[in-house]
């Protein structure tokens, strides 16, 4: 019997389907705001498509949460887990100060309909996500006042305090212990993208008894929980994945030439380009590249210029057992179909060719600024170029003026939807619904599966404690 999962502010199911490949959750209910996810959604998890209006189980439910009647989803203590991760964008550090209001704001205030949620369905467990800029938004104290709102379920916003559906201050309701809350830096266990989350877990405190009948303390689970959650029993905390063996399929030791090539390719264009930043790396970056996969992995993510034989097969044999996993193995992404047309390579100008050969992997706008291919940019993401053997920065869901992301290789210039999806560690079966902008975005705003699947390992061995199937 499978663990019941309530999803809310779902996206198209990236942490969701994490939980779904353990094999031990069934998803009974999820919703999202955005029709194109909740479609993606629906295809890939077989849910019907519903609306918030008239709440459906099992269903997909496209609409306003703020409409939801919680209650009609199941009784109290029905639902195991729920998880989600409300809207970011007022907590996120990209947004700049001064549009980054977090819970000042209607839209920062959301997550309240997640406190909702856990009033009124009691789950055994939660899982909440967002933004590594939510734990300094309105100088901490909105994670604060969440933290708190999540100990002791409080409604402290009028958006839910006064509604038609049941109120929280009405409820007979457990507030929830803390097992984990703090910033992951998902790179760590795997994923080949440096994409920072908050993550907190929380066990309903009426179970903590369970646990020390056990002989479990939440002690020893936060300190195993952190643990996994920082990789630190796995060799990605400090050999990361890298974006050129997932889209090649083969891991370092084969992919000496396809890196070679690569690289080469852009020194013809490079040493033309009179830039303050470009000198600066010619003398400092290039001249210590030796064009060899290892040697350059080493150098280019900080580690130390030489390993033994032994290690780096190890690194090997990790990488290649984790590919294995996303199911990537010896396939290249740019000779498999995709019936979603997901890896379709996106047309581009012709003065945006010419700029992307004279910027380098692991360079941005700043490398041509001064010259006639410079553009205004503020931000580190604006015409950013992948580094093959370099986690790829955080994979963004919306905007333009070259915040695409770039493929390592010079003929190429954006990344392909489904190139962005194994950034994000999406398995090469599911489907996405949308044209290319909503895909992007699907894509920008779910959490890596691979990272969904490494919580939920977490959160079942809790569950196997305090609520054995």
């Amino acid at each position: 019997m499978k663990y019941k999962l309530v999803s809310l502010f779902s996206g198209c199911g990236g942490l969701d389907l994490g939980f779904c490949l353990t094999g031990s959750f069934e998803i009974i209910w999820a919703n999202d705001i955005f029709e194109p996810a909740c479609q993606t959604f629906s295809k890939n998890f077989g849910l019907e498509l519903s609306t918030t209006k008239n709440v459906v189980v099992p269903s997909v439910a496209v609409g306003d949460i703020g409409s939801v009647d919680f209650s009609k989803i199941a009784n109290p203590g029905e639902i195991d887990i729920i998880t989600g991760g409300p809207p970011c964008q007022d907590f996120s550090i990209i947004r700049g100060s001064e549009k980054r209001k977090g819970i000042q704001v209607k839209r920062g205030r959301l997550y309240t309909y997640f406190i909702r949620a856990l009033a009124v369905l009691q789950p055994k467990i939660f899982v909440f996500e967002n933004v590594k800029g939510l734990a300094s938004a309105n100088k901490g104290i909105a994670l604060r006042q969440i933290i708190d709102d999540f100990e002791n379920l409080k409604s402290r916003w009028t958006e839910t305090s006064k509604s038609e559906v049941p109120r929280v201050e009405d409820l007979q309701k457990q507030g929830y212990e803390l097992i984990f809350s703090s910033t992951v830096d998902f790179s760590k266990i795997g994923v080949p993208q440096k994409r920072e989350r908050i993550i907190v877990i929380g066990l309903r405190k009426d179970l903590l008894n369970n646990l020390s009948s056990a002989g479990q303390d939440t002690t020893t689970i936060r300190l195993w929980a952190t643990r996994k959650l920082e990789g630190a029993d796995e060799l990605f905390s400090t050999f990361p994945l890298t974006p050129l063996e997932v889209f090649e399929g083969k891991v370092l030791t084969d992919l000496n030439e396809e890196y070679r090539n690569c690289m080469l390719e852009f020194e013809k264009y490079i040493r033309e380009v009179n830039s303050i930043r470009a000198k600066e790396y010619l003398s400092s970056v290039w001249s210590r590249y030796r064009f060899e996969v290892w040697h350059d992995y080493l150098l280019s993510n900080g580690l130390v210029p030489e390993i033994n034989d032994r290690l780096k097969k190890r690194v090997a044999e990790s990488h290649a057992q984790l590919l294995q996993e996303l199911g990537y193995f010896r396939r290249p992404v740019s000779s498999s179909r995709f019936e979603d047309g997901s890896n379709e390579i996106p047309r581009e100008k012709d003065s945006v060719k010419e700029r992307m050969k004279r910027i380098p992997p692991g360079e941005n706008h700043e490398f041509v600024r001064g010259t006639k291919y410079e553009v205004t940019g503020l931000m580190s993401n604006i015409y950013r170029r992948l580094h093959p053997l370099v986690p790829s920065p955080t994979v963004i869901a919306m905007g333009g003026g070259g915040t695409y992301g770039y493929h390592y290789l010079i003929h190429r210039q954006k990344l392909t939807n489904r190139e962005r999806a194994r950034l994000q560690t999406f398995p090469d079966t599911f489907k996405f619904e949308g044209n290319f902008s909503e895909v992007r975005r699907q894509i920008g705003e779910a959490v890596p599966p691979l990272a969904g699947k490494r919580i939920a390992e977490i959160v079942l061995r809790i569950l196997r404690v305090v609520a054995p199937r």
